[in-house]
C-alpha cells in the first residue's frame, strides 16, 4: 500500500517540459454542461466496465466507478470516471491496443504521475484513467468518493466549484479543455482533500 505522505501530495497534471497528448489525438475544445445527478451513471459504468473487461479479462486488476457521477446526489458532467489497475501502465502494448479494438481511444500519456494513462469510450461517454497497482491516486479518488457520499456539505461546495468552473469555460471564446476546468476547480478540490486527510489523521 502506498504511504500517507504519497497519498496526501498533491501533483499537478501538466509538466512544463512534455506533452501529454498521444500523438495523432486532437484535444477538443469543449462547451461544458454540468447535469443534476442522472440514476442512469451507475448502469452507464456497469456498460463500460463489461466492455474492459471483455478486452482485458483477467489483466484487469481493479476497477472502479470514481469521480462526480459515481457519487449519488451531485451534479457532473455526463461523463463516466472509471478507475483501471493494470500490472504496468507503461507497458502499453499489453493492454492499449485490445481496448482500441474495444472502441476505445488512446488520448493521454503521463509516465511522470504514477504512469497514467487515459483512454476514452464515446457510447456512453467515458474517461478510462489506467494506474498500476498500489498507486496513491487510486486510494485517493475512492477516499474522495466516500467522503462525498458522507459528507452534504462539501457535497455542495465541490458542486458549486464543478459549476463555476464551467460558467468560466463556457464564457471563453471557444470554449475550454478539460484540463483547463479542472485547474479552475482545483483550489476548491485539494482544500476539501486536505480537510478529508486531516480528518482521517493523514494530515496534521
Amino acid at each position: 500500500m502506498p504511504t500517507n505522505e504519497e497519498i496526501t501530495r498533491h501533483h499537478t497534471d501538466v509538466r512544463p517540459d512534455s506533452d501529454a497528448w498521444v500523438e495523432g489525438y486532437t484535444q477538443p475544445r469543449l462547451r461544458f454542461e454540468i447535469r443534476e445527478y442522472d440514476a442512469r451513471w451507475p448502469a452507464d459504468f456497469e456498460h463500460v466496465a463489461a466492455r474492459v473487461r471483455g478486452a482485458l479479462g483477467d489483466r484487469v486488476l481493479e476497477l472502479h466507478h470514481v469521480g462526480s457521477t459515481s457519487v449519488p446526489g451531485i451534479p457532473a458532467k455526463p461523463i463516466i470516471d472509471i478507475d483501471l489497475v493494470v500490472a504496468d501502465p507503461g507497458d502499453e502494448a499489453s493492454y492499449v491496443p485490445d481496448l482500441v479494438s474495444a472502441r476505445f481511444v488512446h488520448a493521454i500519456r503521463e509516465p511522470w504521475w504514477h504512469e497514467h494513462r487515459l483512454l476514452k469510450y464515446d457510447d456512453p461517454a467515458a474517461n478510462l484513467h489506467v494506474f498500476g497497482p498500489d498507486c496513491p491516486e487510486v486510494v485517493r479518488h475512492l477516499m474522495f468518493h466516500d467522503w462525498l457520499v458522507e459528507h452534504p456539505d462539501d457535497r455542495e461546495r465541490y458542486a458549486e466549484a464543478k459549476r463555476a468552473a464551467a460558467a468560466e469555460m463556457n464564457a471563453r471564446s471557444g470554449g475550454g479543455t478539460g484540463m483547463d476546468y479542472n485547474r479552475h476547480k482545483e483550489p476548491v478540490v485539494r482544500d476539501i482533500y486536505d480537510r478529508m486527510f486531516r480528518a482521517h489523521g493523514m494530515l496534521r
